[in-house]
């Protein structure tokens, strides 16, 4: 839509809005994990469990084949541990093929660093499930 003169300041905005709405209230944003992709989203979710934050069923219908199973042998059994939590630092992606995401997080404890690599698949339903998982050491 063309720009349109508004306000009476002088300048053009674009409409934004449906004609006749005064207010300017914006419909919220997405989640900033859904905005940055798919791979953003599993991290932030495997991470939590990883820690104890959230419990291992919560990834139950976002997984598939071994990657379950591999989520139950790392995540902890109890409460989340005293110290300094894990912070998500970054999470890359390499798409090896459609329908695939070969990720790689890296993961802050205080100032240790480890890494993260998960593979998602996307099933013909055009979900993203998590068909792999690997860490590079404990998080604790």
């Amino acid at each position: 839509m063309p720009p349109v003169r508004g306000g009476g300041r002088g300048r053009d905005v674009a409409r934004t809005r449906p004609g006749g709405r005064r207010d300017q209230r914006r419909p919220p944003a997405a989640p900033r994990a859904l905005r940055l992709g798919p791979h953003y989203w599993f991290a932030e979710r495997i991470l939590a469990v990883l820690c104890g934050l959230r419990p291992v069923h919560a990834l139950l219908g976002h997984t598939i084949g071994p990657a379950y199973d591999q989520l139950i042998a790392l995540a902890p059994v109890g409460p989340p541990a005293p110290g300094p939590r894990p912070v998500l630092r970054h999470c890359g992606r390499f798409h090896p093929g459609p329908g695939v995401i070969e990720a790689f997080a890296r993961i802050a404890v205080g100032d240790r660093v480890t890494a993260m690599a998960f593979r998602l698949e996307q099933g013909p339903d055009l979900r993203w499930r998590c068909a792999a998982l690997e860490l590079a050491g404990p998080l604790a």
